[in-house]
């Protein structure tokens, strides 16, 4: 027991001799010390004495390379405490104030990382998403021979196709809550923004589909003008997907449409 109570006394003392250690030197005036403190934090990941000491030294030298460095740090110490808002603010502002700066391709292309960090789930708001995407771009629109820019090229696909999902997805919701003509126009809209979705098929099925059904649920004044959207849909729809597992109930709804406004077109 006494060994441990000895171990437990000298590990606290050590502590809070550091601690008073970092408190001092906070205070203090001496900035060559607070630099070399500073710089022994960063290196053991004491990102957070690491980044207010980084913060005076920057304050202190905001030209040169010793405000560089500060800078560049502070963004560094922030973004492994994983506060990207933060860290990308630094990296942003390093890009611009030190344009010329070795560091300052690192600095955009972490910008736009933190960027992405910050990018919620599919089923939130995606304004952050497209924040991502126009940091990422601007990283590939400064430094288009980079050799992080495939890695860029990666992620934004990645953004795209979350993009791509929760479009979907909001269109869906109109369909699964019998809002038809909501429905077929949040599809159309699907189908205008991502030509290429491998959800293209489904899209315009269920826009086919939510056409007829909201047809079907007209007054009288607006079934025939409803019923022909339907009947080109369809026909889009098969010279489209001519194998499609929907084509047997897209040529009812065809059959329907073209029946009705046979039925009921003037003379």
């Amino acid at each position: 027991m006494s060994i441990r109570f000895y171990f437990v006394s000298a590990l606290l003392t050590v502590m809070l001799a550091a601690c008073s250690g970092y408190s001092s030197v906070l205070k203090s005036d001496d900035f060559e010390r607070k630099r070399e403190f500073a710089n022994n934090a960063y290196v053991s990941k004491q990102w957070d004495r690491a980044a207010g000491l980084y913060e005076q030294i920057y304050q202190r030298f905001s030209q040169g390379p010793i405000g560089e460095e500060a800078f560049f740090r502070l963004g560094m110490s922030h973004y492994n405490m994983k506060d990207y808002y933060l860290a990308g603010y630094y990296f942003q502002n390093f890009s611009q104030r030190f344009f010329y700066s070795q560091l300052s391709e690192e600095a955009k292309f972490l910008a736009a990382m933190c960027a992405v960090k910050n990018v919620p789930k599919r089923s939130l708001d995606q304004a952050e998403t497209y924040q991502a995407l126009n940091s990422l771009q601007e990283f590939i629109n400064a430094y288009p021979t980079s050799g992080l820019v495939d890695s860029c090229n990666r992620v934004m696909d990645r953004l795209n196709l979350q993009l791509e999902e929760k479009a979907y997805d909001n269109a869906y919701i109109y369909y699964h809550t019998e809002h038809y003509r909501a429905a077929a126009a949040a599809m159309d809209a699907f189908v205008a923004d991502f030509p290429s979705s491998k959800r293209k098929e489904d899209a315009m099925y269920l826009a086919t589909r939510s056409s007829y059904f909201l047809a079907m649920n007209s007054v009288d004044s607006k079934k025939m003008e409803r019923f022909e959207n339907v009947m080109q849909r369809s026909v889009k729809f098969a010279e489209l997907f001519p194998d499609s597992k929907y084509s047997a109930e897209i040529l009812i709804f065809r059959n329907k449409a073209e029946k009705f406004v046979e039925e009921n077109k003037k003379d």
